[in-house]
This record gives C-alpha cells, sequence and structure tokens, in this order.
C-alpha cells in the first residue's frame, strides 16, 4: 500500500465553505477533515460536477451522522456490520431502492479512496452487496402528448409574444426533446455552445465527458426567439457583454436548474388526462421516440451521453413494452 500522498489544490481555489462535511459534522473533526480532503480529490482529480459532489455530501453526511449516534469517533471504528446496520436502517425507512443503491455506491467510492490514502488499514465495503434496483421502466410522453404541450406554449407566447417567461419555456421544450439532454446540462448551456451553421449543441455532460449533440429546425426557430427577443429583456446594458449563459432568469444571471424544472412541472400538469410529471420525463420520451424511429441504439448511447450501453437498453424495453399495447389493442387474436 502506498503511502498517502497531498491531494490538496490550493487554498485560494477552495470555496468559503466546504459543501462536505465541515458544514454538516460539527460533532467530529475526524470525520471532516477526511471528508475535506476526499471532497478536494473529487474536485481536483475525479474532476466530478457540482451536482455529483453534492449527492456525494447528502450520501456521506448522513452515513457520517448516524455512525456517530452509534459510537464511531473514528473511521477505523466503522466496520460492515455498522454500514449494514445502516443500510438496514434505510430499509426499515422504505428508502427507495435506487437512493440505497446510490448510497451504496457513495460509501464504496469513499472507502476505496481512505484505504487508498493510507487513512484505514481495510476496507469495510469489499464484500458489501449493491441493493438490486427495482426494474421499472421510465414512464414517457407519447408523441400526440408532446405535441399538444408544445402547442400549447405556442397560442400562449401567440397570446403575449414579448413575454420572456414563456419564450425561455419553449426553447426548454423543444431542446430537451429534440436533444435528451439533462436539466443540469441544458442550464450549463453557453451562448457559444451553439453551432448555428451545423445546428449541433457541444455539450459538457457527467465526469466533464464533452459531446456533440444535434438538434431540428423547431428548437432552433425557438432558441433564436428566446436569444434575440427575449434573453435581451433580462439583462442590463453592462450584463450583456459580459454573462455568457444562454439561458438566465429575471435578474440576467445564469438560471437555476430549479427554476427550468418549476416551469416544466406545471406545463406537463397541463396535460389532460395525464399524471405525467417530473422533468426528465422529456429526455427518457425524447430517447424512446428515437428508438421508436429506428435508432441505433448505440447512436442514442452517445447522444444521452451515458457511459454504459446497459444504461441506453432500458429504452429498448419501453419501446418493446408500447408495441405489445399496441399489438394487444388492435390485434383480433392477441
Amino acid at each position: 500500500m502506498r503511502k498517502a500522498q497531498s491531494r490538496t489544490a490550493p487554498d485560494e481555489n477552495l470555496p468559503p465553505t466546504l459543501p462536505l462535511g465541515a458544514q454538516t459534522l460539527d460533532v467530529n473533526r475526524v470525520f471532516a477533515r477526511a471528508l475535506e480532503s476526499f471532497w478536494r480529490y473529487l474536485t481536483y482529480e475525479k474532476f466530478r460536477s457540482p451536482q455529483t459532489i453534492k449527492a456525494y455530501e447528502s450520501d456521506l453526511s448522513a452515513f457520517f451522522e448516524y455512525c456517530l449516534r452509534h459510537g464511531a469517533q473514528e473511521l477505523a471504528d466503522i466496520d460492515l456490520e455498522m454500514i449494514r446496520s445502516w443500510l438496514a436502517h434505510m430499509h426499515r425507512a422504505n428508502i427507495a431502492r435506487t437512493s440505497t443503491a446510490r448510497r451504496t455506491s457513495s460509501l464504496r467510492t469513499f472507502f476505496a479512496w481512505a484505504e487508498e490514502e493510507s487513512l484505514i488499514t481495510d476496507n469495510p465495503t469489499l464484500t458489501l452487496a449493491t441493493p438490486k434496483k427495482t426494474g421499472h421502466l421510465p414512464q414517457v410522453l407519447n408523441q400526440q402528448q408532446i405535441l399538444f404541450l408544445i402547442d400549447r406554449v405556442e397560442k400562449q407566447l401567440q397570446a403575449d409574444p414579448q413575454d420572456p417567461h414563456t419564450m425561455r419555456l419553449l426553447a426548454s421544450i423543444e431542446l430537451l426533446y429534440a436533444t435528451g439532454i439533462r436539466i443540469s446540462e441544458l442550464c450549463s448551456l453557453n451562448l457559444s455552445s451553439i453551432d448555428r451553421e451545423n445546428r449541433t449543441l457541444r455539450v459538457v455532460g457527467k465526469g466533464n465527458k464533452e459531446r456533440v449533440v444535434p438538434f431540428g429546425q423547431p428548437a432552433m426557430r425557438a432558441l433564436n426567439r428566446w436569444v434575440t427577443q427575449g434573453r435581451r429583456q433580462w439583462f442590463s446594458a453592462n450584463q450583456q457583454a459580459v454573462e455568457e449563459a444562454l439561458f438566465i432568469g429575471p435578474r440576467g444571471k445564469r438560471v437555476n436548474p430549479r427554476q427550468i424544472r418549476e416551469d416544466l412541472t406545471k406545463a406537463l400538469a397541463a396535460i389532460p388526462d395525464s399524471q405525467l410529471s417530473g422533468a426528465h420525463i422529456f429526455r427518457h420520451t425524447a430517447a424512446t421516440h428515437m428508438v421508436d424511429g429506428g435508432a441505433d441504439i448505440r447512436s442514442i448511447q452517445e447522444l444521452l451521453g451515458h457511459s454504459s450501453l446497459a444504461t441506453t437498453q432500458i429504452y429498448t424495453h419501453v419501446s418493446v413494452d408500447r408495441l405489445k399495447d399496441s399489438y394487444n389493442n388492435a390485434h383480433p387474436r392477441a
């Protein structure tokens, strides 16, 4: 085992308050220091996104608070039995299997790093089993529903052609449906991310990986309208020159993903006879409709930015289910 090495970046590069450890674990400085070093590792060596680091913050803070309540005073006090006890506690609390699986993965990553850094001598997660995720298929909008949604927003724009909120909403829906990008990726786009001539986006996804995603004419029209008419309404004269974000809020700053999610949730609620909700549904819908249209599964994997083909293959199952439903409804001998 190699000796621990310093992985710290210059102090001036750190935020004023650390997202891990120091904010939530004021009881035991041993855990706080370890988490601070782990955050530096994720940020400066693994180049994890702020969203990924925030997920680690939530998972590890909850775990170490549990450990403190059950007598652990240092990392060496944590063993497999304590970890299993925490997982059982989450099971009794009816935490979703997907959340439990993610938290288990967070523990594995942390303790593997801690062993590598010689903070512990034995990794307690080596024999830890990951809870199986439930096999439910994602819900998607059908083509009639997505067209209804777009048509409704376009009619709102006809009623108030200069409303920047509606222009931003239409551009968001068109772009999410055209590309299947994540909400976080949408909000991270800059004006320079758009290649208007080739109608492509340069998207930075998970793990700081960059990919190029094409989109169609409807999305281009909605984007042009937003940029030339809506976006400029939320700028003062000096802001216009410095803010690069494609999607902004009324104060002229980059839009918060929560704002976009709220707008999309309200829009989805207007679809008749539908209980579908959640902004991520546009990503599922885009992928499923591409599969329905005959797109190659590996091309969809590249478009969505999935590191594993297995993640993308769920959309083939969604399409098979839709095919079965059509068959059962239409075939006289079904």
